[in-house]
């Protein structure tokens, strides 16, 4: 039998799904939304030092590259299995540009919040 590294990308994009459906409608609500109108938070919520400062904190940065990343995999995950409805063969250069694209923005995340700081 040949292996697979199939259970991989099932892997992150099931946990990318499951991030973005407990979590994504309260992000967007929260930053979106609540934030921007000032419904039921402060108006210095979501300042730009605020923000800093959960960013540069090591449990931020986790929460942070996680969600990127996560949301990144589920999302690519779900274009590369829906090239085929819009009549795109999903070969070997569809894998590596949708699964390209992925790795280089969870690298990008990630350096980019290292180069924060701590």
């Amino acid at each position: 039998m040949k292996r697979s590294n199939a259970p991989i990308f099932w892997l992150l994009f099931g946990a990318g799904g499951m991030l973005s459906a407990l979590l994504g409608t309260a992000l967007v609500f929260i930053t979106g939304l609540a934030a921007p109108l000032g419904f039921a938070l402060g108006a210095d919520w979501m300042s730009y030092p605020r923000a800093l400062v959960f960013a540069q904190h090591w449990l931020g940065k986790a929460f942070l590259f996680i969600v990127i990343a996560l949301f990144a995999w589920h999302a690519v995950h779900r274009i590369f299995h829906s090239l085929n409805d819009v009549g795109v063969h999903a070969g070997m250069s569809a894998k590596l540009a949708c699964y390209g694209a992925a790795t280089v923005l969870t690298v990008v995340a990630a350096v980019g919040l290292l180069t924060i700081g701590f």
